[in-house]
């Protein structure tokens, strides 16, 4: 590997001394990287018309690529007459990634590659809270998880962290979890400073936003939706092709919009939030009021008569093998689902919505009452202009979309410093 490249992937910098031209082969190239990390293989054509660079200079520049052990050939693409041209795409292993995806009753801890593959994974059940020690307790986890996986820790670019509540990315602070009154530093800045990696955080929902918006069905659209759900309701907006954070970086809180009259408390301390009525925690809890109240189900036998036990997953497997008392639960959860998305769509207007999440995998059992409450409730001239899809990234969004943050974030501070070098 050339040595600027080598300080670009240990030290993230280039190294010192470069000559002008070599500078801005230097930023060309971690362009190319970027390019490829987010989109996958690409031909010399279609990297020379993303640069708009004459072909022979891309060409120069991936074949250095690929003597440096970054790049390598990976099959032919599509033929418009003549030979197929040669696809080019980043070599497996060359950078990794810590990812961490926290939940209200789980952390999810991963390594992966710059293939967004996950080569490393680990859970931990917990219960996070305001005075959770987070940053001592997932040092300890990601320590020992990398030590396992015995990846060279040079090559860990950074490490990416999405979690619930109130999180302002740029800020560093999370204002729901996490905060302490003597803790100096903000929330990012202490993980930067115990871990030695750039670091970045941002909320859930806008994690798997994010993780659509770059490599999923978002994926070169303009105005769409990513609703996450999951034991809570959260949503990832894209307005004209960007992400929409707000003016304080809460934009997105759908979960706790008022939907039911002197409805339940709800965490946030609100009364009758869409959360209450259609989260995982209101299907949990659905489900356990309706077998105490003796339905007849075979839930309590899944669970062996621990309702405690209860969890998102069970009560939609029980759906999947017939069990019509969870089905009525999760059509009720889908029709409160459905009113506060027909909101959505006659505010926003989107394109697309895309449902993501742990509820989310219930298929047809969630997406038909969705959609039934949408027909119902929605204008008729602007639900025909929105499409409904099921996120095909799988249960993994968020961490894939910690991953983009934080390499987003490397690249940019790269691209940055190697214009401002530039004579």
């Amino acid at each position: 590997m050339s040595k600027e490249l080598q300080e670009f992937f240990i030290n993230h910098n280039p190294t010192p001394g470069l000559s002008n031209v070599e500078r801005k082969k230097y930023l060309q190239k971690i362009r190319i990287i970027k390019h490829l990390y987010f989109n996958g293989a690409n031909t010399n054509a279609d990297i020379c018309n993303t640069f708009n660079v004459s072909l022979p200079t891309t060409m120069s520049l991936l074949n250095q690529l690929v003597e440096d052990g970054i790049v390598a050939k990976q099959g032919r693409g599509e033929s418009v007459g003549g030979r197929k041209p040669d696809l080019f795409g980043l070599k497996e292993n060359t950078f990794f990634v810590l990812s961490i995806h926290i939940e209200r009753f789980q952390i999810q801890l991963a390594i992966l590659d710059n293939t967004h593959q996950i080569l490393f994974e680990k859970n931990i059940s917990t219960i996070i809270s305001k005075d959770f020690d987070i940053v001592n307790i997932l040092h300890q986890h990601a320590s020992e998880l990398i030590a396992e996986s015995k990846i060279n820790s040079d090559k860990l670019m950074g490490i990416g962290i999405s979690m619930p509540g109130l999180v302002s990315s740029e800020n560093g602070k999370n204002f729901t979890y996490f905060l302490k009154d003597h803790q100096p530093q903000d929330l990012q800045s202490e993980f930067e400073k115990i871990f030695n990696k750039p670091v970045a955080i941002l909320n859930d929902a806008k994690s798997a936003c994010l993780a659509e918006f770059r490599l999923g069905l978002a994926k070169n659209k303009n105005n769409v939706l990513v609703l996450s759900m999951d034991w809570g309701i959260g949503l990832g907006i894209i307005m004209g092709g960007k992400l929409h954070m707000g003016s304080s970086g809460f934009a997105g809180e759908f979960g706790h919009i008022p939907l039911v009259e002197d409805g339940a408390l709800c965490h946030c301390g609100k009364r009758g939030c869409l959360e209450t009525v259609a989260s995982g925690i209101a299907l949990v809890k659905k489900a356990k009021v309706g077998i105490e109240a003796g339905q007849h189900s075979i839930l309590k036998e899944m669970v062996n008569d621990v309702l405690d036990d209860l969890e998102p997953s069970i009560i939609i497997e029980a759906a999947n093998r017939g069990d019509q008392f969870a089905i009525n639960v999760l059509s009720e959860i889908g029709i409160n689902l459905g009113k506060g998305i027909a909101i959505l769509i006659q505010i926003f207007n989107p394109e697309l919505i895309i449902l993501e999440g742990k509820i989310a995998e219930a298929k047809q059992f969630i997406t038909t009452p969705i959609q039934q409450s949408i027909n119902t409730y929605c204008m008729i001239q602007l639900k025909e202009r929105t499409e409904i899809s099921l996120s095909k990234l799988g249960k993994n969004s968020s961490l894939l979309g910690a991953t983009v943050a934080i390499m987003d974030h490397i690249f940019k501070q790269q691209i940055t410093m190697a214009k401002a070098q530039l004579k």
